[in-house]
């Protein structure tokens, strides 16, 4: 089968990459920017909360090994779909939880997932579907973050680790050994 792509935001995007770089299945997983007006914004012009995209990850991924369906049943459990533009200390539309599917059978999927995640949390989801946008690559330095410097970070050491613990407790064999 032909690799396919995911394109998801939940926060901060170096948090998301974190998740999703060592799994069984993804092929790459790339930072970048969707959903908003203006043409090639750049980080800065992102964080500001006036250009309308979402920090936001593109994963490439082989469904015979990992679907689209478990890719967001990792997204739900891994970044806090009940909050509106926001992700802890990170606020603004940049940050918002969203599904940017690229095809009809992804959109229902995501439908799908949204309702299982909601059977799980106590709050409303109020991850949004929005329609496939044209996607801009993050500066390079966005680019594997977690592997090449989250550690030194304090904010990465603050919020990744957790989302790392949540993805072994619950998707153990998803994880690339």
């Amino acid at each position: 089968m032909a690799d396919e792509v995911a394109t998801i935001a939940g926060g901060c995007f170096w948090c998301t990459e974190a998740v999703y770089q060592n799994l069984k299945g993804v092929r790459a997983v790339e930072s970048g920017y969707i959903g908003g007006a203006r043409p090639d914004p750049t980080y800065e012009q992102v964080c500001s909360g006036t250009t309308g995209h979402a920090e936001a990850i593109r994963v490439t991924f082989d469904a015979d090994i990992i679907s689209y369906a478990d890719l967001l049943d990792i997204f739900f459990a891994t970044h806090n779909p009940t909050t509106l533009n926001r992700q802890g200390n990170d606020v603004g539309t940049q940050y918002r939880s969203a599904i940017f599917p690229h095809t009809p059978e992804q959109e229902a999927e995501a439908k799908a997932a949204i309702e299982r995640a909601q059977a799980d949390h106590g709050d409303p989801i109020v991850t949004t579907i929005e329609a496939d946008a044209p996607w801009y690559p993050a500066e390079d330095y966005h680019q594997k973050y977690w592997d090449r410097v989250g550690a030194q970070n304090p904010y990465c050491m603050a919020v990744i680790p957790p989302k790392l613990a949540k993805l072994r407790k619950g998707f153990a064999e998803r994880i690339d050994a």
